[in-house]
């Protein structure tokens, strides 16, 4: 017997309830939390448009401006309920538009579009709404990181390799060395930014449309600095999503590694930094106990945003180019995580940075016990006893072990090894007497001489501070400017909406 036809038989009605539940509503939800002004903007931007070029008349386009204002006022999308008797939110707004006006005026505000580049727009609507807000963020904690270095351009601690004590420097310089790097990532997040400045609106389903859209009007009345050029880039293209979330990535990867820091240097062992009572917390049996687990609480957030923003390249990973529901509405609720992560180790990492001093009893132990300056000892012989480095180096280890060994400090206890190593070495006595060798193995004479660009040095310092506030300036005037046009296309679209419903 012939097979029947499966479509005949066919008696299901959408939507399955499983599918309903595990898809439809989530995604319902979510669309009523985070689009419904994204949505609100695009109708009335897309709306102008369609009278600027004259493909819908005013008489249309104001009955169309008039329900979707009473839309607005009479829906409240927080008590909305899915209940599957539309597909999603776009089509509750096409049913709540058709029962105002009718379908056939009310379906004429869909004309040249797709929910494709809907889509699209409202995720780089919300997008730039986060990015925005985690850039100020992120400009506070630069602040607080270029004043606590200016502040503590002078204030000697040990430096690390390899998790030993290497050479002195100051906290200033320490930071300074965040600084670039925080300052890189920002710039990188900047650069997402514009990446997600450029709209979509108009490529309709891959390929614009044969009428006369303006697409360059909808992206300046919403905001956007430009349109994207390829339409199939406009749908297919996810290189804002993994741009965004990259930069995301990298920023937190590397204030992790300034959090693992902060973390070895507050240690009983080491203890360079004190951290005030404010930020700490006690141990509930041990009374001795100062915890400052607000590093800890900073680690563990920005793990969490790193592994977030992570997630969303691992989404994008091996997906086709084209559009897809990968990159839409349900992933982007999960990088939204990323950015409230985000913000709360920027806020905490702020405060700490500003709160936070070095300990210099602790400072001064660690360096005497270390002989951390002894690489300036090999340096001066060289210029002043006319040492090659390798003879000077070998004098310089000679006297380091034997500090260490008795347990004192170079300034103190180092003349009388140095004395006889140099004589071993060379068979002569130095022209270094006492007083110039303690000021040699001095950590402030250390830290005086390294005045070559990018050293700890007063000199390179300043030149360094001035050029971290400059690109702070440059950071703050670009986000002003983002922030007037986008406030500028606001009023305009509010102007021209209105003007369409004979108000203005």
């Amino acid at each position: 017997m012939p097979k029947s036809n499966p479509r005949l038989n066919d008696k299901s009605v959408f939507p399955d309830p499983v599918y309903k539940e595990t898809v439809l509503r989530p995604l319902f939800d979510g669309a009523k939390t985070h689009y419904v002004d994204g949505f609100r903007r695009i109708d009335r931007a897309h709306l102008v448009m369609l009278v600027e070029t004259g493909i819908l008349d005013g008489t249309q386009a104001s009955k169309i401006a008039a329900a979707l204002e009473a839309i607005d006022r009479e829906v409240d999308p927080a008590g909305l309920v899915y209940t599957g008797e539309v597909e999603d939110f776009f089509f509750l707004i096409e049913k709540e538009l058709k029962a105002r006006i009718g379908a056939d005026v009310a379906g004429r505000l869909h004309t040249a579009r797709s929910r494709n580049d809907i889509d699209h727009t409202l995720f780089k609507l919300g997008l730039k709404a986060r990015i925005d807000a985690l850039m100020v963020k992120a400009h506070t904690l630069l602040a607080a990181l270029i004043e606590a270095a200016d502040r503590e351009k002078a204030t000697l601690i040990v430096a690390y390799t390899h998790g030993q004590p290497a050479q002195p420097t100051t906290f200033g310089h320490y930071l300074s060395a965040a600084i670039e790097v925080f300052i890189r990532d920002i710039e990188r997040l900047s650069e997402a930014r514009r990446i997600v400045d450029l709209s979509p609106m108009g490529a309709a389903a891959i390929t614009t449309s044969g009428f006369p859209v303006d697409r360059a009007r909808v992206a300046e009345l919403l905001g956007f600095r430009a349109a994207l050029q390829n339409s199939y880039s406009c749908i297919a293209a996810v290189d804002y999503i993994t741009s965004t979330y990259s930069a995301i990535e990298l920023m937190f990867l590397h204030i992790g590694r300034l959090i693992q820091d902060f973390q070895f240097w507050t240690s009983f062992e080491v203890g360079q930094i004190y951290v005030p009572n404010a930020l700490v917390q006690i141990s509930s049996i041990m009374p001795q106990k100062r915890n400052p687990v607000p590093i800890e609480h900073m680690r563990l957030l920005a793990s969490q945003t790193f592994g977030r923003a992570r997630t969303m390249l691992d989404i994008m990973h091996n997906t086709p180019f084209t559009d897809m529901n990968d990159s839409e509405g349900e992933t982007q609720s999960v990088g939204y995580e990323a950015f409230h992560a985000a913000g709360r180790v920027l806020d905490l990492m702020a405060s700490f940075v500003a709160a936070i001093r070095i300990d210099p009893e602790k400072v001064a132990i660690n360096i005497r016990r270390s002989c951390i300056t002894i690489t300036e000892l090999a340096d001066s012989l060289v210029r002043l006893e006319g040492l090659s480095f390798r003879q000077a180096h070998e004098i310089a280890a000679s006297v380091a072990r034997s500090v260490v060994a008795s347990g004192g400090g170079l300034e103190h206890d180092g003349y009388a090894p140095f004395l006889a190593a140099f004589e071993a070495l060379t068979g002569r006595k130095p022209s270094v007497d006492m007083d110039q060798f303690a000021e040699l193995v001095s950590p402030e004479h250390f830290v005086a001489v390294r005045t070559r660009f990018g050293g700890p040095a007063p000199e390179p310092m300043a030149q360094a501070l001035r050029a971290y506030r400059n690109k702070s300036s440059a950071f703050a005037a670009e986000a002003q400017e983002n922030a007037a046009r986008e406030a500028k296309a606001s009023v305009e679209l509010d102007t021209k909406f209105k003007a369409l419903m004979g108000a203005a």
